[in-house]
């Protein structure tokens, strides 16, 4: 979009008083955390906060984090761009909170996992387990990257500051508060940082309502400019937003996010109660020291005491931080950062989630399968996913509304910059385009997170059966059941009582449930004989 001659506005003293308030706090939490947990030096308590975080800053920490620079601003230039239609993920983040608050948080809070990744060796094997973490730091990193330099573009804008200079900045001080308050520190910071973007919302609404005369004018200026036609029923899957793929891609995007994303994963396992843990469904650096702690180097250090875990979580901490900022300049030379940041989670997580799900609801899959599909279905995503960035969709399938301002409201000064702040840059789109341009690499970016859970799970299905995964046996203690579901233990006299995570190869233990005394021979891999006394 072009920009329109003027001055860029910049900071007055208040803005300047609340943008330094929030630095100073953010590392003011950090400090406190530090200061108070500074007996409390083990890695549970610097990664999951010592389990005992409750449900509504918990909540509040997960609606913030995906919350972040690209959704506040991105999401505005979404609208005025392509319109409202964006405003429909809410029926998908419905169905994504409702299937992760029942089937994924019971299964992970039952299993005591500091890394979400631990599930997968679980179930399938260790090779699986790494392979998982690898492709989350790889995808977490350069997120984190992006979320750096979408408020990083703002500042540079209203400010004046040196681009790279504010993006350091940023990345220092979420480096400051992660290393020495932990997932506690980030929950709190998390806690300020939605306050303060709900007071902006607020501020805007309120101002704009006042420049524009009202509530009712700008919705009446925003229906004659086209910007509220959100339903589009077409079944076209090359279109970039219809109804259909906003609600069935936009909820396995977002499943994939918010349900297997350690970043979400470390926060549920961090209440203190299940029922807090299911309640509502910056932490990137914490979560990638947890995966990293957990999956990489306590494997292999088999007997730190505190102080090593301790300091080493710390130089994680920097460590990740500092590769995020770099990250940021990948981001520099994306175009529409919103949208490339839900492709980056499609093309990365929608794999990871069918392997999930194969693993939690079929027996049948086996380390094989499991990491031939995953396999399978990042081939896929990356194909089609880097294709659309090399090759952009045409208008047709976008359905870019028009720019032009002939006829507005002209009272409001016009000394202001008119250019979308997280369309950073233009991609470099060939001059010629090939016949996959028009057709696979046009698919929505919505739909490739379905593509590859899709592939994901069909090919690792099939894999699974050719190569005897029918033969395997599993302990159900890695299934969801229906002890899980929450209308079971609602109606359900007394909950069920869960088997051990047994480590013996043969072991005889007694337990009570529903009133009857059992006795059960066990064995590493499943219960093989239950007798009643």
């Amino acid at each position: 979009m072009t920009r329109t001659d003027g001055e860029v506005p910049t900071f007055s003293v208040w803005d300047y008083v609340v943008f330094v308030g929030t630095i100073l706090g953010a590392a003011g939490v950090g400090l406190f955390q530090a200061i108070r947990g500074r007996k409390e030096t083990s890695s549970a308590e610097f990664l999951l906060g010592g389990r005992q975080m409750t449900a509504v800053p918990v909540a509040m920490s997960l609606t913030a984090s995906f919350m972040s620079g690209i959704t506040v601003i991105g999401t505005p230039a979404e609208s005025y761009r392509f319109g409202t239609a964006f405003w429909l993920f809410g029926f998908a983040y419905a169905i994504m909170s409702t299937i992760t608050a029942e089937l994924f948080v019971p299964l992970f809070y039952r299993l005591g996992i500091t890394s979400a990744y631990e599930y997968l060796e679980m179930r399938f094997n260790r090779v699986t387990r790494l392979t998982g973490t690898s492709i989350y730091i790889v995808q977490t990193a350069l997120y984190t990257g992006m979320v750096i330099y979408a408020p990083a573009l703002a500042l540079n804008q209203v400010t004046g500051l040196d681009l790279w200079g504010v993006l350091v900045a940023t990345g220092a001080v979420c480096i400051i508060y992660c290393t020495l308050g932990g997932l506690k520190a980030v929950i709190w910071t998390d806690v300020i940082q939605m306050v303060i973007m709900l007071a902006g919302f607020v501020a805007v609404i309120a101002e704009g309502a006042v420049l524009q005369g009202g509530l009712t004018k700008i919705w009446e200026d925003a229906a004659q400019g086209g910007r509220l036609d959100a339903f589009q029923f077409e079944a076209d899957p090359l279109k970039r937003h219809t109804f259909w793929s906003i609600l069935i891609g936009g909820s396995v995007m977002w499943l994939s996010i918010y349900s297997i994303n350690q970043s979400q994963v470390q926060r549920y396992i961090s209440c203190k109660t299940l029922g807090h843990a299911k309640i509502t469904v910056s932490s990137s650096i914490n979560a990638l020291v947890a995966v990293t702690m957990e999956d990489y180097i306590l494997p292999i250090w088999k007997t730190p005491t505190n102080k090593q875990v301790s300091w080493m979580n710390m130089g994680l901490s920097v460590l990740f931080g500092a590769v995020c900022i770099g990250m940021a300049g990948v981001a520099s030379t994306m175009g529409d950062i919103l949208q490339a940041t839900l492709t980056v989670f499609g093309m990365i997580s929608g794999p990871l989630l069918g392997l999930y799900l194969l693993g939690m609801f079929f027996r049948t899959p086996n380390s094989i399968g499991g990491l031939m599909g995953l396999a399978t279905g990042l081939v896929m995503t990356l194909w089609v996913g880097i294709g659309s960035q090399i090759y952009p969709a045409t208008a047709d399938k976008t359905n870019p509304l028009p720019l032009s301002i002939a006829g507005c409201n002209n009272t409001i000064d016009q000394n202001y910059t008119t250019a979308l702040p997280l369309t950073s840059a233009e991609p470099l789109t060939p001059d010629v385009r090939p016949p996959l341009a028009d057709s696979w690499y046009s698919l929505s970016y919505l739909y490739i997170s379905v593509l590859g859970t899709l592939t994901t799970m069909i090919s690792g299905m099939i894999i699974s059966m050719i190569t005897g995964g029918c033969k395997q046996k599993k302990s159900s203690n890695v299934f969801v059941g229906k002890r899980d579901l929450f209308c079971y233990s609602f109606f359900s006299d007394s909950e069920p009582q869960q088997v051990p995570d047994f480590t013996e190869k043969a072991t005889d233990f007694h337990v009570k449930a529903d009133n009857t005394k059992l006795h059960l021979e066990v064995t590493r891999e499943d219960v093989v004989k239950v007798t009643k006394l």
